[in-house]
């Protein structure tokens, strides 16, 4: 297993080096100048070439991206162009709510559709099954931003129940998880059924079922055991969607994260930050497809690392 997570150590370097080319450049494409922006379209010609020449952005992209490059080797993210602040700084102190967000709806979105899936698939073509298949679709097709003003309408404005805005208490942290989650529980939903339907009509599961063994073992210990493979790459494969998700869950409901902080950033062209906010939410994603990959051999261990 250590030679197995040296090696995908090992090939996270060359794609992780590719897409710092990729940010590097992509940002540098979006219009607007960022030092006219922190001084204002008043400022004169050589305060603009002073603060230019200050933040280094006079020199030519290729030695930009060598020296931030250079830079990044000594874990120095850089400053950002607005706040003045160190760009790891910033990220720091937003990126475990961003974190605890989608994380918190990986869990939620799991439970939820691997428990309808394996229900719908047990109730295969009977009404169980068809109203969890429509309810999955609308899930999936439900947009984020619309489902979170619903669920702030009902439970914050005419229950009472939840705070409107935050991620400081648990209440606070329930309505931004469930609508990060919610898409995710209709497509981990029809994968889970999908799976599960395909081990169900195995000649193994026949046989015991024959041999009167109970249908609950039958179903969570020999059924989904074999069929919990695809889930987990579904699982794994998504929180990257959750983690891009996150900043329409944090611009709705008002919270400090790392999706909140890219987007300003954007909008005010700070190089430095969005660059390294990408860079952090990227590693994120393979750390935990590496993770994912690892619990392959937990669930089944016939399958063996190469």
């Amino acid at each position: 297993m250590l030679k197995y997570i040296v090696k995908r150590l090992l090939q996270m370097i060359p794609m992780l080096l590719v897409l710092t080319l990729v940010v590097f450049f992509m940002v540098r494409l979006i219009p607007g100048d960022p030092v006219t922006m922190m001084l204002g379209q008043g400022a004169g010609k050589e305060a603009i070439a002073a603060e230019t020449a200050r933040l280094g952005l006079d020199k030519p992209l290729w030695e930009q991206y060598l020296i931030w490059m250079g830079n990044l080797f000594h874990g120095d993210f850089g400053t950002s162009i607005f706040t003045h602040k160190p760009v790891l700084y910033e990220i720091q102190n937003r990126y475990p709510t961003t974190l605890t967000l989608a994380v918190g709806a990986t869990v939620v979105s799991t439970l939820v559709g691997v428990l309808c899936g394996i229900i719908s698939a047990v109730k295969h073509g009977k009404l169980a099954d068809n109203i969890l298949m429509v309810t999955s679709l609308i899930s999936v097709s439900t947009p984020s931003f619309f489902l979170a003003m619903i669920l702030m309408l009902v439970f914050c404005l005419w229950l009472r129940l939840l705070p409107v805005s935050g991620f400081d208490t648990w209440q606070a942290m329930i309505l931004p998880i469930v609508t990060l989650g919610t898409q995710e529980v209709g497509y981990v939903t029809r994968i889970t059924r999908s799976s599960m339907l395909d081990v169900l009509g195995e000649d193994y599961i026949r046989t015991s079922r024959a041999r009167g063994v109970a249908e609950r073992v039958v179903i969570f210990s020999h059924a989904f055991k074999n069929a919990i493979i695809p889930v987990l790459t579904a699982v794994g494969m998504r929180f990257g969607s959750l983690l891009a998700g996150a900043t329409l869950a944090e611009t709705v409901f008002s919270i400090a994260g790392i999706g909140r902080l890219t987007v300003d950033a954007v909008s005010q062209r700070d190089y430095p930050l969005i660059q390294g906010c990408i860079l952090i939410l990227a590693v994120t994603f393979v750390v935990i497809n590496t993770i994912v990959d690892i619990l392959y051999t937990v669930a089944d261990p016939r399958i063996k690392f190469d």
